[in-house]
Formats: structure tokens, sequence, C-alpha cells
């Protein structure tokens, strides 16, 4: 019988006081489950200082059907924040409940009255008595909140009960249920059988005899060749259980899910499940929603592990203590492998208060199939008194962690370098760091991944690791008019955004971690490779699945020019044959392609996974810039441009278009349109270095006009040509050789003049020198933002930033439309500086000067705690080559 509602979707309310804080002192109503400060009481919290005098006050009354008389009846707490003083018609359930994630219950048989209204109430302390409670829980690296944030409910049970199911069923078939009782009258006989989840029996039934008084009992069988669980194939079962008289009268019966499945360490090998090394791909994740905090529900749930299984991750840890029971429930049913974590975060508790918690802990969690490892704290918050605990509860004895240490035979330490990462995956113990790649603001997470899984994800000694963090936890602060509040740069860290907003890294985690890669380095890059003879050499990254289970389909793409919209027209399309590849085994796969394939803008191959979830997607493009460039820039025929020079300036005029140039300094100091001005100026500019004009000179060139300025030092040359048909062509050369954050070339242009960006190249997401997997080659649009990743704004994509392989662009200003078409491959275009939230620490990436660039080289991001010198060599500097050269086409329209 809930008392509650089921989840955080869906509520009962109850009568509610709080103590400080916010409505301090006034009786109301509340939801529950919830946080009181998410409904405007008390105060918000980050961990850190202590707020005791904040206690929350419910009351709520219930009516107990009569048809429970002779049942013993519990009261149960899935869990409260912190302490929980509970009363049932003015009398004390039993002790003060201490630790705010775990289940708790008590015997309330006699307080309660069938079939008549009763009264519960419960006093729950935001902070706890216990100053080790506090240590683990309340002053840790997250929001504190207080309140019931999970159910309670009513649970009624015969007097002779089933009162716990442990399950140990291993990859060989064999099964053993745990089984604790009480209340058995009699001798009796248990009774069981296994069931897949449609119902169909799994052998035949089997039972032990049962004295009176026993309080456990074990039960023994084998099934033959079960199907197995994995995160890669979520095969699940069911047993059922009878407690029965010694004549066959049910005195009780239960169910409980389970997975045949046999995890593990072996030392100085690896993580193996069901017998075959595994590699974890995983994020942290916080149970957090910004306008309920810590109270869930599985619609939340089902929305993060399909987010997490989006981006091809196959583990979750849950930092820092355990998750509601159906967010283990959903990971079963999806297949996640999960790390359950007992909390403590850089302190612990004590031994006396702990003990239970890891009881209630590994009781309630035992049986999910999902569950690899028990995490005994974090980062120091480990009492190691409580480690043999674990096992106690746990028949599959699954290994404890101690996260950021080497503990059970594995090294979980936290935040490697590049260097430090290759020397542990290449040492005798296993390494799986519980913490790495720390995701500030937009550093870190996919920012330097693909270096760092070079190493990982195909070391002997390495069983993967997990990204910090899933999500940014941002509450909204009703105090602050509904403000997000990250409490500065504590608290966003996510790959998603509060509301699961997809940030840049989500799409470079999905391709580095898609189970199926090209054999091909060079195939990452969007263009399409010139030795292409129609098929595409795979690698099977999975752990258990072949190849020919997935889907491969292709489709050949038509992009459209500038002005024509957005996206591609599909031309063609087909489905390859998919190849028999076994994990870690290397295969062709045949598309199968039409003869006039050549003709299509671009090649796309798709893949999904047996259940079809898209794992993976690549682009290649078959017309290449040049291509672009002489399609769209067309030559005049007619017509010519004509010159006004002054003193200072050359002005070439063709028609309504106007471009002058400084004869000091050979750069574009004026574009007008008519009478109307473009406020594009200040270049070509180094993007780094400095350049001393030698010459400068202007002559006609057929139906155009050229300036020329010639240089010593950085650059080199700038060539301006104004065609009778308003295109302007620049080419420029410059030189770099040496170590450099940026090649290239800057422009001015006022931010405040722009609406918005079209383009065809890498997107949408813009990329940093050490994030370029994971965008994709289309015609993209994206209105300006001002978004400071992960702290304000949070629209996504960004606006600003580096974009790659840019074909074409067309900005659209206040003062018309700038169309930038490139002659060349490879060009990154730069739009303007981003804004960052406090405090980045190394989370940074330099740009360069002005706000517009055309650039051969961009620079690297940093994470949380690493800068770029000690990310991977994607994230080293620019290796300069000598000389570049690059042409860029202008045209400017109202």
């Amino acid at each position: 019988m809930l008392l509650t509602g089921c989840d955080a979707d869906h509520t009962v309310d109850w009568d509610f006081q709080v103590t400080a804080g916010r409505r301090a002192g006034e009786w109301s109503r509340i939801p529950t489950p919830s946080n009181w400060e998410c409904h405007g009481f008390g105060s918000y919290h980050y961990g850190g200082d202590l707020v005791p005098a904040e206690k929350g006050n419910y009351r709520h009354r219930f009516t107990p059907p009569t048809s429970w008389a002779g049942r013993r009846i519990f009261l149960v707490f899935e869990a409260a924040m912190t302490d929980a003083d509970v009363r049932v018609n003015g009398v004390s359930a039993g002790p003060v409940h201490q630790g705010g994630f775990y289940r708790f219950r008590y015997d309330v048989t006699a307080l309660l009255r069938l079939g008549e209204p009763n009264l519960l109430e419960a006093t729950v302390s935001k902070e706890s008595a216990d100053n080790s409670v506090n240590d683990a829980e309340r002053r840790g690296d997250f929001w504190n909140f207080g309140g019931l944030f999970r159910p309670v409910s009513l649970e009624a049970y015969p007097s002779a009960r089933i009162d716990r199911v442990a399950v140990d069923a291993r990859a060989d078939g064999t099964f053993a249920a745990h089984v604790t009782l009480a209340g058995v009258p009699a001798a009796a006989r248990l009774t069981a059988q296994l069931r897949r989840l449609d119902g169909s029996a799994v052998g035949g039934a089997f039972s032990v005899a049962v004295a009176s008084g026993a309080t456990d009992a074990t039960l023994t069988t084998t099934a033959s060749q079960p199907e197995l669980w994995t995160a890669e194939t979520p095969n699940l079962h069911r047993v059922e259980l009878t407690l029965a008289s010694a004549a066959g009268e049910p005195w009780h019966s239960v169910a409980e899910r389970f997975g045949f499945r046999t995890i593990e360490v072996r030392t100085g090998d690896g993580v193996y499940v069901n017998g075959k090394r595994i590699v974890l791909k995983g994020a942290n994740r916080h149970t957090f929603w910004p306008t309920s905090g810590r109270a869930s529900s599985p619609r939340l749930a089902r929305l993060d592990i399909g987010l997490m299984k989006d981006m091809n991750m196959n583990a979750v840890r849950m930092s820092h203590y355990p998750p509601d029971a159906f967010f283990l429930d959903l990971c079963d049913e999806l297949g996640l492998y999960v790390l359950d974590e007992l909390t403590g975060w850089q302190r612990r508790y004590d031994e006396g208060v702990g003990a239970p918690l890891v009881k209630a802990l590994v009781e309630r969690d035992v049986n999910h199939p999902s569950i690899l490892f028990w995490d005994n704290g974090n980062e120091g918050g480990w009492n190691a008194a409580l480690d043999d605990d674990f096992g106690r509860y746990d028949p599959q004895g699954r290994a404890v962690l101690h996260p950021w240490t080497t503990f059970s035979g594995v090294d979980t330490s936290h935040y490697q370098t590049y260097s430090s990462t290759a020397s542990k995956v290449a040492g005798g113990t296993i390494f799986m760091p519980t913490e790495f790649l720390h995701g500030l603001y937009d550093g870190g997470a996919g920012a330097g991944l693909d270096d760092y899984w070079k190493l990982m994800g195909g070391s002997q000694r390495s069983a993967g690791g997990f990204i910090w963090a899933l999500v940014d936890e941002s509450v909204v602060r009703d105090d602050r008019g509904g403000a997000l509040d990250t409490n500065g740069s504590r608290a966003p860290d996510g790959i998603l955004g509060p509301y699961r907003e997809k940030e840049g890294s989500f799409f470079t985690i999905k391709d580095i971690w898609s189970p199926v890669q090209l054999a091909n380095s060079a195939y990452y890059e969007s263009v399409f490779p010139a030795s292409f003879d129609k098929t595409v050499k795979l690698v099977n990254r999975y752990d258990f699945t072949n190849l020919r289970r997935c889907r491969f389909t292709w489709q050949l793409l038509a992009f459209p020019v500038p002005g024509a919209g957005t996206g591609h027209q599909v031309l063609a399309q087909g489905q390859a044959e998919a190849p028999d590849v076994v994990p870690g085994a290397t295969g062709a796969l045949a598309l199968g392609l039409p003869v006039d394939w050549t003709s299509a803008d671009a090649l796309q191959l798709s893949v999904t996974d047996p259940t079809g979830r898209n794992i993976t997607a690549w682009t290649w493009r078959i017309r290449k810039a040049p291509d672009y460039a002489a399609l769209l820039v067309r030559p005049a025929t007619t017509g010519s441009v004509t010159a006004a020079e002054t003193a200072g300036e050359v002005t070439l005029i063709a028609g309504a278009t106007r471009i002058t140039i400084s004869k000091a300094g050979g750069r574009l100091s004026g574009v007008r349109l008519g009478s109307s001005p473009v406020s594009l100026a200040n270049g070509p500019a180094p993007a780094g270095g400095a350049a001393t004009l030698t010459g400068f000179s202007h002559f006609r060139d057929g139906t155009g006009w050229v300036a020329q300025a010639d240089y010593s030092g950085d650059l080199a040359s700038v060539r301006w040509r104004l065609d009778a048909n308003g295109w302007l062509r620049l080419e420029y050369r410059y030189r770099a050789t040496g170590d450099h954050d940026h090649l290239g070339v800057n422009f001015d242009y006022p931010e405040a003049n722009v609406r918005g960006l079209t383009w065809l190249g890498d997107g949408p997401y813009r990329v940093y020198k050490n994030r370029l997997r994971g965008v994709q080659p289309d015609v993209w649009r994206k209105p300006y933002n001002d978004t400071a990743t992960g702290a304000s704004g949070y629209q996504y994509p960004e606006f600003k930033g580096y974009h790659a392989r840019t074909c074409w662009a067309v900005l659209e200003t206040t003062e018309g439309a700038v169309t930038v078409v490139a002659a060349e491959e490879g060009l990154f275009l730069r739009l303007f500086t981003p804004k960052v939230g406090p405090d980045p620490q190394n989370a940074v990436v330099t740009y360069p000067a002005g706000g517009i660039s055309f650039l051969d080289g961009i620079a690297p991001i940093g994470n949380k705690f690493h800068g770029v010198a000690a990310l991977g060599p994607e994230s080293r500097p620019n290796a300069a080559a000598g000389d570049y050269h690059r042409t860029v086409y202008f045209r400017f329209d109202a």
C-alpha cells in the first residue's frame, strides 16, 4: 500500500512544515516523494558547511484494510534524507534511521488500527546527528537535499513468510537461491521454479525441506544452457518461490528476477563476464533533475539509460550512492553494467553506522545481474572495516572496489595524464579508472578521448573507464527567479546539459565508443578516400556480438546550394549484407553501390545494433571543396570593375559592391553594398606572428580588378580580386614553422550584428583539435547564441567556436548575408570567442585575435584537472609545415 506517490512523476500530497529557511514554521502541503528545496522550502545547499537546524516535519493519514488482520505489517521507506524519526499514532516506530540513500523499515503491526484512520509522522533532519554520516554524505562534492525523496509504503506479509532472496546464478547454469525466512510455525517445504520472462519453465520445480523455526534455506539446481545475461544480451529470468506447509498448503509466494552470468576479476589480466574479457565504457551518474533534485522516476531513468546507450556506453557508475531500485531494474532490462556505490566522498562512515547501510545496500540490490562491482565509498571515503560486509549478503561474491586506488586487483585511480595512463595500461595491474577526463564546461569528456581510448580500448589489462560526468547538475533556484545554479564550477561537468541537452562531446563519445569501427583511420576524414573500392573494412569492438547481427544501410546524398535550404536529399539507398565478423576481428563490408554513385555529393553509411538502435554513421563527401567552389563561384562573362584611389586606400567597385583595401597594410578596411556598410574588416591578419608590408599595387584583370600586397614576416602575400559579378576572391600565403596554437588569418566583424549561420561542413557542433570526431558533413544551420557551455544559455549546438572542414558558409547578419566559399579542403571557420563559465581551471582553449578566422590549424581544449600539455598527441600544438596557401571567396548580399 503506497502512502506516497510511486515516483517523482506520480506524487501524493502530505502535510509539511520546515523548521528553517524558506517558509520556516508554516504548515502547508508538499508532494511526496520529493526534496523539499525543490518546492519552495528550506535552503539550497551544496556539500560543505552543514545546516543542522533544518528539519522537515511530515504528517499523513492513511487507513490500512481490515483484510490485513493476522499479517506482519512493515512500514518501508525507500530512503529519507538524512535522519528519520518516525511515529505511528504518536508512538515511535523504532530507532532513528541514519543515512540518506538506503531502504529501511519498521515492524508496525502492533501500532496500526486496521480499518481506521492512522497518523504517520516523520521528522526528517537534513543533516545527521552522526558526524560520520555527515562526513560521508553531506560534505561531499554534490548538492545536498532534504526530505522523503523516494516512496514510502506499507507491506503486509503472512506470519510465515519469505523475507528476502539472494540469487547466485552462474553462466554454467548453476543456480542457488539463499532465502531468509521468518515465522515458520512447523515443518514446511520451500519450492522453486525457474522461468523465462515469457513464463515458460526452465527445467522442473525443485525444493528443500524447512524445519520449524528455520530462518534460512538454500535451494539449488542447474539449468541446461540458459540464455546468458550481458549488457549486449540482457536475457533475464525469474525464480518463483513458495513456502508451504508439509501438507502442501501455500503460506507465501514471491518472485525474483535475475540473470545467469559469471563475473571474474582475473588478477593481472582483466574483467571477465561469462568467460569473455570485457571493456567498460561508462559515465558517472548522479540521480538528478533540475526541478526535482534527487527525486526521480522510471521515465527519467529510462531517459538517462537511453542517452548513455545512444553514446555506445555499456556501463554506469552510481556516483556516489545507490540509485532508485527502478534504475537498476532498467539497467537489467536494457543492458548496462553497473558499479553500485556506498556513499563516501573523501570521508567515510564509522563502522557502527556504516555496517547497517552496507547491509541495506546489498540486500536490496543483490539480485541485479547488471551490478558487476560494489564500491566502498569514493576517493578516500572508504572504511576498510566494511569491506568484508558486502560478501556477507552477496552469495555471488562480487569484488569490492575502492574508487581512486588499487583494491581487489583493480587500479581505479582517477584523472591520470596521458603518459601515466600509457604506463598503467602497460603495467601488470588491471586498470579501470572510475573517473577520467573530467568534463568541466566543454572541456574533457569527449575532448582527448580519442587518444586515451587508443590506449585504454585495446590494452589487455585495461578494463575501460568512466567519464566524469553524465549531466550538468543545475538546480532551478526559485529564490533567484528560476535561474539554474551549478554552484559555480563545481557541478557543470556533464556530457549532457541539465535537461539532457546534447553537448558536443555526446557525439564524439558516440563515435569513439561505437562497437563498430573503421579499420583504416584515414576513413575518419569526411572527405571521401581516393582509394575507395565500394567496400569498407570494419573492426568489431563488441565483446559478445557478431557483426552479422547488425544492420548496415547506405544512402547517396545531394546537398543544397546556399539559399536552397538545409539538410540533404537522398538520391538512392540500400542495405549491405552484414559481414560475419566475430568480436575483436576485422572484416570487409561490400556496399553494392550503383554504378553512378560518384555523381552524388556524399555517401552515408549507418549501422544499427540488433535492437534497432543507431550506433554509428559515417558520411564521406564525394564532391570536394574545389568542386563546390567551381559550382558556386562562376567567373563573370560581361561587365567590368572600376577602382577609385585615395592617398591611403583603393576601392574596387562592381555594381553595388564596393571593396576598400588599405594601401598601408593590404587589409580589407571596408565593404559597402549600395549605401549600406558591411562591417567585415581588418583582415587578413596573421593568426600568429607579424607581417610588414613591402609592396602594394592594384590593376585591372580581365573582368575584375586586383589589389596585391606583399610582406616580410609571417605573412607572404595577399591578393584581392573583385569580379564584375560581385564575387571577391582572397588569395593569401603565409609561412610558419614550429609549434603553433593557430595557423591561418583573422578578420574583425561585430558579433552584435550576427543572427545565424548556414554552412556546408562538419557539424553541427564546434570542434577542437582534440575533439574532431563525432561531427558529420551536411548543410547545417544554427541561430546565433551566446551559450557558455554548462554555465548559461544552454542552447546547443553553441554558435561560437571552431567549425571543421567548411566548404561554404553564409553568415546571416543585420547587414545582409556574407557568403564564404573555400577553394581548398580542410578549412576551419572560426566564429568569435565563446563565453566560458566561472573558474574554468584547465578546461580552457585559446582563440586567435579578431572575430572571424580562416584556419589550417586550431587549438585543443583541456579539462578540469589537466591542461593540454598533459593530454595526448591530438592535444599538442600544431606542428607547422612551412608555406601555406589558401583561396577564399566572398559575396555580399542584401
